[in-house]
């Protein structure tokens, strides 16, 4: 979160170089995770990564940074690799994550709130890369109670089993979503960390007669909040209510074992979010405003600005 003293411009901020942002080892992580659990809903992703796998991990795809006030104390951190993604109270604490950014040159995806994402684009865009494409999303906070119309008997865990079925709708998401097929670019890598995250039973799905209904991906739980995405409903049965079931059910689950569940909804599914809303108007609210980034490395010539680029 940038915390509403920060009101300055790119030319605005002043010494940003005494806060240079430095590697994290799993030293710093007990450190880590308080800073970050300041704002569980909001930094879940992170969290979620660091419990998983801790800082050093070739799982997280990149390397965790932090930078520190003049008291050694945290004011920001973030994961530079294939996604970026990253938490700072100020706008140098913006500017000193998003400089070490530019020295990586494989980030494919770079997402945070609205306006730390517009920042961390202006000090990051100086070098070589635009943005391909972008789209706002609404992080959605639920907490119990959950009502539910009536249970879904064959949403169940997935198993080693089901990633044939599984693996190419998870791929074809992530196309849909940046515009490249990990099938393609990473099959082993891409086969190799979904199959992972169904052994740590975090892939959920309802598979009828071979077919696949439903399925979603816990990313991350931690006792504060459990972190939903990659939910799919079978387009033979979308608008029919049985996706809407499925995902109440699984969040009653996680609730059991964590404070809230949370879950991005893209801006333009204005359904979703008044079907949410309304279904729980006591226990469903929007967090926050989210931009998430394809990025693309390229000549600078060919560089756009952030107000327009990828729209």
């Amino acid at each position: 979160m940038l915390h509403q003293y920060v009101t300055t411009s790119v030319s605005g901020i002043g010494a940003i170089s005494e806060m240079p942002a430095m590697f994290l080892d799993d030293s710093a992580k007990a450190e880590v995770l308080n800073f970050l659990e300041e704002r569980p809903a909001q930094t879940a992703m992170l969290s979620g990564l660091i419990r998983d796998n801790g800082l050093s991990s070739d799982f997280n795809r990149g390397d965790f940074f932090g930078c520190r006030n003049e008291l050694g104390e945290l004011e920001g951190v973030a994961l530079i690799g294939h996604a970026t993604l990253f938490e700072a109270r100020s706008a140098r604490a913006v500017y000193s994550l998003a400089s070490r950014a530019q020295n990586y040159t494989g980030t494919h995806m770079l997402m945070g709130e609205q306006d730390g994402v517009q920042m961390f684009w202006e000090f990051y865009a100086g070098r070589q890369a635009q943005m391909r494409k972008s789209c706002r999303e609404h992080l959605l906070e639920l907490r119990s109670p959950v009502e539910l119309s009536e249970q879904v008997p064959g949403l169940r865990l997935a198993t080693s089993e089901d990633l044939e079925a599984l693996l190419p709708i998870h791929a074809q998401m992530a196309f849909e979503e940046s515009g490249i097929n990990p099938l393609d670019t990473d099959p082993d890598g891409f086969r190799k960390r979904y199959l992972r995250r169904i052994q740590k039973q975090r892939s959920w799905a309802w598979i009828d007669a071979g077919s696949v209904v439903f399925k979603a991906e816990i990313v991350s739980q931690t006792p504060h909040v459990a972190y939903l995405e990659g939910v799919w409903v079978n387009p033979g049965i979308r608008s029919q209510g049985q996706g809407t079931d499925c995902v109440l059910q699984l969040s009653k689950h996680l609730l059991s074992r964590s404070e809230s569940v949370c879950l991005f909804v893209n801006e333009d599914n204005t359904s979703a979010l008044k079907f949410y809303e309304r279904r729980h108007p006591g226990t469903m609210r929007r967090v926050s405003e989210y931009t998430r980034a394809c990025i693309e490395q390229c000549s600078a010539s060919r560089r756009l600005p952030y107000d327009w680029a990828g729209r």
